[in-house]
């Protein structure tokens, strides 16, 4: 039986996917997050350490590939792959060998001096504290991209290899970001952020406007279902003050004299809510409204 040819692959007009930003687009926007990541990374170190929040400063962004993030390293260095979101969208944190040693150090009651040797390979105490920096890391960018729940980083591999470590095209078009982290006394420490233009463009995207829900008109007095009810309305015709002692003598027959005032009052439960004068229409008593309140 002949086989049948395979299908084309799927494409997608420019309109569907929409336009993908340029490195120069996305750059105000990442030096926005900077700034936020300069305060959330040095509240989030100092809660690491227990001690004083360290001075976190961040460089202007600079465009790059991995080839060139490689070409500028000095020595061993270890790589740590974190995903933002859902999405799982890369990004990569770099810590050269000497950074992380001099944090050892200092764990240790050190000055935070670098060794006079950088071995190739991290020793344990060097990974087991690096693992730590990078929740504290990834919990500082979370914040400082929004703090929503849909732009969480969480960590997902490390190596001490680019190559290996492949978190995403070594063509791909990046904008990295480098962080000095210095304590008073202590010699300071770096490492270095790398943003695909792709997560930067998806992260930094503007939310869509939600609609505004329609308000319901509040019905007022004239409308149900407060219309049809019934309220008591009290004509106070007389008000006058009278001893208790007259009053406890009070005999069917006697006579009191009173005045009726020109303003009669209108009240609901106790509450005076108009006031006008008393007259007659068709021949029943009524109360004209002077004052309403």
């Amino acid at each position: 039986m002949a086989s049948s040819p395979p299908s084309p692959k799927a494409r997608h007009s420019a309109e569907l996917l929409g336009k993908v930003p340029q490195l120069t687009d996305l750059v105000p926007a990442l030096s926005l997050i900077a700034e936020r990541l300069s305060r959330t990374l040095s509240a989030a170190l100092a809660h690491l350490s227990g001690g004083d929040a360290p001075l976190v400063r961040v460089g202007m962004p600079m465009d790059g590939t991995l080839g060139s993030l490689q070409s500028e390293l000095d020595g061993p260095a270890a790589h740590t792959m974190l995903v933002l979101g859902p999405a799982a969208l890369p990004l990569l944190a770099t810590f050269e060998a000497g950074s992380v040693l001099r944090i050892v150090d200092r764990a240790f009651g050190g000055r935070g001096d670098m060794p006079e040797t950088i071995p190739e390979t991290l020793p344990l105490s060097a990974l087991l504290l690096l693992e730590r920096i990078e929740a504290a890391l990834a919990t500082a960018l979370g914040l400082a991209f929004g703090g929503h729940d849909d732009l969480r980083v969480r960590p997902v591999r490390r190596d001490t290899s680019l190559r290996q470590l492949d978190p995403f095209p070594a063509s791909a078009e990046l904008l990295s970001l480098s962080l000095d982290i210095e304590d008073p006394g202590f010699a300071p420490w770096s490492l270095q952020l790398a943003f695909p233009v792709t997560t930067l463009a998806a992260a930094t995207a503007a939310p869509r406007p939600v609609p505004p829900r329609p308000r319901r008109a509040r019905p007022g007095p004239t409308g149900e279902p407060f219309a049809s009810i019934l309220i008591e309305v009290t004509a106070v015709l007389v008000d006058m003050p009278i001893a208790m002692s007259r009053l406890s003598a009070l005999r069917p027959g006697d006579v009191l004299p009173v005045a009726v005032a020109r303003s009669v009052p209108l009240q609901v439960d106790g509450q005076t809510i108009a006031t006008g004068t008393v007259g007659e229409l068709d021949d029943r008593v009524a109360v004209q409204i002077g004052h309403a309140f």
